[in-house]
């Protein structure tokens, strides 16, 4: 099995003069679960190379078993820092397509061309297509074979409006992300404030925060191998 993780390349967090970029946790928890179960998994960003951690997101607070093995995998650190461009992946080639968050996707992965040519392909493929926190804004302009909306009738989840407050960007991000999905047709739920809440509708799968990393991650491989419906 092979897993495309499809990751941001946006770094400024709007005028604040800091800097966002991808959430580690929601990186590294689904890298392992892909490793672990054996399968392949390649990086992408729209840029190609190292894509920009959030620093917040290095902080001690936010630790976990599965950023802790990541730094100290200096395997995974080269993969990450060589990712391959989006202009040069097929859909094709791969078997699942995951996308981790962070506010970074908010300003690049939304409008990038050929992110959404792969959500667009592999979707219609009945591929595994999984999003987590502020990841599932890459379905925003996604679109099915008759031009609707991808999620339009889906039901969905991403990072909260409450969520959102709790981290004082508000009116810092370029649009809230609950909203949006609500905006295009999306069935929008969550789950409580930071803890685990995963969506499943046929082959899309969406999770809403960090917590929801693994899940969504083991999700995809239930999904891969027809144990999930």
């Amino acid at each position: 099995m092979k897993i495309l993780m499809v990751l941001t390349s946006h770094e400024e967090l709007g005028n604040t003069g800091e800097k966002t970029g991808f959430w580690l946790e929601e990186f590294a928890a689904p890298y392992y679960v892909f490793k672990d179960s054996g399968a392949a998994v390649i990086l992408a960003s729209p840029k190609g190379g190292q894509p920009p951690l959030d620093p917040k997101s290095a902080g001690a607070e936010f630790q976990t078993a599965a950023t802790a093995r990541f730094n100290a995998d200096k395997d995974a650190q080269k993969a990450l820092a060589t990712t391959l461009r989006l202009r040069d992946v097929s859909p094709d080639a791969y078997d699942a397509l995951f996308y981790p968050g962070g506010h970074g996707p908010l300003w690049d992965l939304v409008e990038d061309k050929h992110s959404i040519n792969l959500i667009e392909i592999m979707f219609a493929l009945g591929k595994p297509v999984a999003a987590v926190c502020h990841a599932p804004a890459v379905l925003l302009h996604a679109r099915k074979a008759d031009g609707s909306a991808l999620v339009q009738g889906k039901a969905v989840t991403g990072f909260s409006n409450s969520e959102e407050t709790a981290v004082g960007l508000t009116e810092i991000v370029p649009f809230l992300l609950e909203e949006e999905l609500q905006k295009i047709g999306g069935n929008y739920s969550k789950g409580a404030d930071w803890q685990a809440y995963l969506v499943r509708d046929g082959n899309l799968i969406t999770g809403q925060n960090p917590a929801s990393s693994e899940a969504a991650a083991i999700a995809v491989l239930r999904k891969s191998d027809g144990t999930a419906p």
